[in-house]
């Protein structure tokens, strides 16, 4: 028996399936896309336990944009965003402290690329409601 649905909208196909791997040995159900559009379309489809949200994908504010309009959304607003995300190596600014700011970052957790598999589960476990 699953242990919860993720979404994996992430734009690396490598990182997503590194992550599909880790989560889906653990029990996960894993879906993914590649960018905000087509997270829509799957979230939509089957509305997942947990987001796990790139920030860069088609715009360096992709990420960020998306998880405004999915807490802005009654409909998703309850579905908790872990984002994990390279951009602290690709713009030196650290997005940890502003997480969980509902105007700027509207997410759970932040976490930095590359993310060691026990400090993913463990955060997805967190995150994940108990059923």
């Amino acid at each position: 028996m699953g242990q919860g649905r993720i979404l994996i909208i992430d734009d690396d196909p490598d990182i997503t399936e590194a992550m599909s791997v880790v989560l889906e040995n653990k029990g996960y159900v894993i879906d993914s896309a590649a960018d905000s559009s087509e997270g829509m379309e799957r979230l939509q489809a089957n509305r997942p336990d947990l987001i796990i949200l790139d920030v860069m994908m088609r715009t360096s504010q992709e990420g960020f944009e998306l998880s405004r309009k999915l807490k802005s959304t009654a409909e998703y607003k309850d579905i908790p965003i872990l984002m994990l995300t390279a951009v602290k190596d690709k713009t030196g600014l650290d997005f940890k402290s502003t997480a969980g700011d509902d105007a700027w970052l509207p997410v759970e957790e932040f976490l930095d690329k590359p993310v060691k598999p026990d400090v993913l589960l463990d955060k997805v476990a967190s995150l994940i409601p108990k059923s």
